[in-house]
């Protein structure tokens, strides 16, 4: 298509196009993870959601011949309000794009503009893991961001609290070491001792994550572990069956290891953990999915003392984290 002859009306289609084909190419990794319940708000609904959690007895009680049966005890758990937030971002596309043929500019201005908005909210996914170990971080527009969970503390945290017991429960492992065959075994044991429901009852939630940064060390040895077709330890005979093979689907979140604008951050590379798909308590609410901005048809669309016509996207969207029973954390630094 030649620049110099689209009108805007095709240059509008041309760039919807555009933009779903780039973000059908867009990896969302924490998006699809497992880890976190999408749900879709719908619109004239309020800019707002609660979650909540109830907790019933783990087990029935015994009943005598003739006797009336138990009630069973109703325990309301932690809530967390989520309130929507949007995201947006604009370019211009001028016009000496438009009439000197210069599509190859156009297409990689209007492809970028299409990750922004996704690329934004994955790492605000992300960064719930990042900065787990806290109760707020700053984001890189500066606003400050509440990450507690219904119990007011941090998501990775030795002392979580429940409402009907004055027993705790601990998420994130002792020492924090890197991922290994031995952390890993740690780590479950923790996961089987510290899953426990608003009453201090041990419940049996399946952990099916494995959920590592991309620091290609842990990614290695990761794969090593859930695809080898024997035991990964050194030095053992070939045949003998892997217990970890398919135990876990591994998650790879690559923007976990940022800072707050998104730059790599080295101090976070070894973080990994365990979660449950099926229990997670992490929600993502979307009041507007990532979409395109085009410009009206009203003065062909252009910007009055530019000559621009001007795209943008926008979402809108919030996170919240209930409870941290569902997931476990180390930061692979040792630190105790």
């Amino acid at each position: 298509m030649e620049l110099n002859t689209v009108s805007l009306a095709d240059f509008v289609q041309l760039a919807d196009v555009i933009f779903e084909k780039a973000k059908q190419s867009l990896a969302q990794e924490a998006l699809t993870s497992g880890m976190f319940v999408v749900d879709h708000i719908p619109m004239n609904s309020g800019n707002t959601r609660q979650y909540s959690e109830v907790d019933l007895n783990e087990y029935a009680a015994y009943k005598g011949e003739g006797a009336q049966s138990s009630r069973a005890k109703v325990q309301e758990g932690y809530t967390k309000v989520i309130t929507s937030y949007r995201v947006a971002l604009d370019i211009g596309i001028t016009y000496e794009m438009r009439t000197q043929n210069k599509y190859p500019e156009v297409v990689r201005r209007l492809t970028n503009l299409s990750g922004t908005a996704i690329n934004r909210r994955e790492l605000d996914l992300s960064h719930r893991i990042t900065f787990g170990t806290a109760t707020t971080y700053t984001d890189m527009d500066g606003r400050t961001t509440d990450l507690t969970l219904g119990d007011t503390l941090q998501l990775f945290y030795t002392a979580h609290t429940l409402k009907g017991s004055s027993t705790t429960y601990r998420n994130r492992l002792a020492n924090n070491p890197q991922f290994s065959r031995g952390a890993l075994e740690v780590m479950e044991q923790q996961a089987v001792n510290n899953t426990l429901n608003q009453f201090g009852e041990k419940v049996v939630i399946p952990f099916d994550i494995l959920w590592t940064t991309d620091d290609p060390n842990t990614i290695n040895t990761v794969r090593e572990f859930l695809k080898s077709t024997a035991s990964p330890e050194p030095g053992v005979n070939q045949g003998v069956v892997n217990v970890y093979k398919g135990k876990y689907k591994h998650v790879i979140l690559p923007r976990v290891a940022t800072t707050a604008v998104g730059a790599p951050d080295s101090t976070k590379t070894k973080y990994w953990g365990l979660a449950s798909s099926i229990f997670s308590t992490a929600h993502l609410a979307v009041w507007e999915e990532p979409h395109l901005k085009v410009p009206a048809n009203l003065n062909a669309g252009e910007e009055f003392s530019t000559d621009d016509w001007n795209f943008g996207v926008r979402a809108g969207y919030g996170i919240a984290i209930v409870t941290g029973v569902w997931i476990h954390f180390s930061s692979g630094d040792g630190a105790a």
